[in-house]
């Protein structure tokens, strides 16, 4: 019974193995975009489009700055700017502040190739207690996104979203 018993013990072992093994590979690999999002992300590119057909904007302009953290916790930050930005010192300079930067943050889960954050703190208030959903696709260390329709505050309510490319931080 001993020699059954030690024989089942090793099967049963190697199975085991076999199976976390797979999963890690797979995490790390290819199929679970979670764990592959970790870390991270700057910025390449934003690119606004609007619902109702009008031209595309640089929001941020051809070079913006910013990062897209996820946090093996579950917790997502977004901080985006345009580059150059100065320290605001009248009204209307602080409005152009306001103008070029946006950042959110909030607990995440990932779903096949959308994520899903659920904002506690944003740049527009209205964003706060709201989920926001993107699709992306990994490609190495690129990250693409598409963010949901959401009306913009700076574009008087137009409906408006996001196209950003993201490199991960090495």
């Amino acid at each position: 019974m001993f020699k059954l018993l030690s024989g089942f013990t090793v099967v049963a072992v190697i199975v085991l193995e076999l199976a976390f093994s797979h999963r890690v590979a797979h995490a790390q690999g290819g199929g679970d975009a979670s764990a592959r999002i970790v870390g991270s992300w700057r910025v390449v590119s934003y690119e606004l489009e609007f619902q109702d057909g009008g031209e595309g904007q640089l929001p941020l302009g051809a070079r913006p700055n910013g990062y897209l953290l996820f946090g093996a916790d579950g917790r997502m930050t977004a901080y985006l700017e345009a580059a150059g930005r100065k320290a605001p010192r009248s009204d209307e300079e602080r409005s152009a502040a306001y103008r070029t930067m946006m950042a959110y943050t909030g607990k995440y889960r990932v779903e096949g190739d959308t994520w899903t954050t659920k904002v506690d703190a944003a740049w527009n208030v209205e964003w706060v207690g709201t989920s926001q959903l993107r699709n992306f696709t990994l490609k190495g260390d690129r990250l693409s996104v598409v963010a949901q329709w959401n009306p913009n505050p700076l574009y008087a309510g137009r409906m408006t979203r996001g196209r950003l490319t993201f490199e991960r931080e090495k």
